[in-house]
């Protein structure tokens, strides 16, 4: 295992928001923004503390490559263009009666418009997409790519900050658009947006491809709890927040094993 000297701050501050979801079905924003701090300030000092050649190579913390910081940064100004877009009133905020967290209170509600509230954040996201895009086809296309960019990008503090930034919008964009699709696809509204900024959190200190990973073991997670009611004819519905945090967990607790497989899958 790699113990990060974030690692236990985050895991702490998860528990914390995993408690309070199951207990108040909302995750606590702020806790989410803490861990999100934590992440992106970790990845940018942890050149100070050992080698970046050690980090590049174990994934110790978030790195970005050149396209890779490119395309934060432009998901970055997308995101600035929604908020003053979304400030401004010109676009719309989705679900503005209800907490925009994990309550189950739209579920609840007959004949709720789910499909036209989630089409909204599609059109939120839209900036943050085409931006995202554009920086990743200039730094691939011109020259500017190949030049000061490169050099600037990989001065290690620089590759750590964007590269956890990069991690923060992978852990959101892989929670919001499984939200998206499920509720058109179901026409209620599949998962709370406090999941988004729980594995936004997460993706900042754990990077994009370990949130990923994390995001695609919490199913197990809920199949055991599934089938612990089963047996014990019990039935309690719980959010989707705890069983998000038990992946992360786990991506913290097995990094190595899980660095090994996929440099197996991806490198042989």
């Amino acid at each position: 295992m790699a113990v990060l000297p974030d690692f236990y701050g985050a895991a702490a501050a998860l528990l914390a928001a995993s408690a309070i979801d199951l207990e108040l079905w909302v995750i606590p924003l702020p806790v989410c923004w803490f861990v999100t701090g934590v992440g992106l300030i970790s990845a940018s000092v942890a050149v100070y503390v050992i080698n970046p050649a050690a980090i590049w190579t174990y994934k110790l913390w978030p790195s970005a490559s050149a396209s890779v910081a490119a395309t934060a940064v432009g998901a970055s100004a997308g995101l600035a263009i929604s908020l003053i877009l979304l400030s401004a009133g010109i676009i719309k905020r989705s679900y503005q009666s209800e907490t925009n967290n994990d309550s189950p209170k739209a579920d609840d509600q007959q004949d709720f418009p789910h499909r036209r509230e989630v089409l909204k954040e599609v059109v939120f996201l839209l900036p943050i997409i085409l931006c995202s895009a554009a920086a990743f086809w200039l730094s691939k296309s011109t020259s500017v790519g190949r030049g000061w960019w490169l050099d600037f990008s990989q001065i290690p503090v620089v590759a750590g900050l964007l590269g956890s930034l990069w991690g923060y919008f992978v852990g959101c964009g892989v929670v919001w658009i499984t939200r998206i699709l499920g509720t058109l696809a179901f026409g209620k509204e599949a998962m709370g947006l406090g999941d988004v900024h729980l594995m936004g959190a997460a993706g900042a200190v754990i990077g994009p491809v370990f949130v990923v990973v994390a995001f695609f073991i919490a199913p197990f997670f809920g199949l055991v709890w599934a089938g612990f009611q089963m047996f014990f004819k019990k039935t309690r519905q719980i959010p989707y927040g705890p069983f998000l945090s038990l992946g992360v967990f786990a991506v913290m607790i097995f990094h190595d094993i899980i660095l090994g497989r996929l440099i197996f899958i991806f490198y042989h």
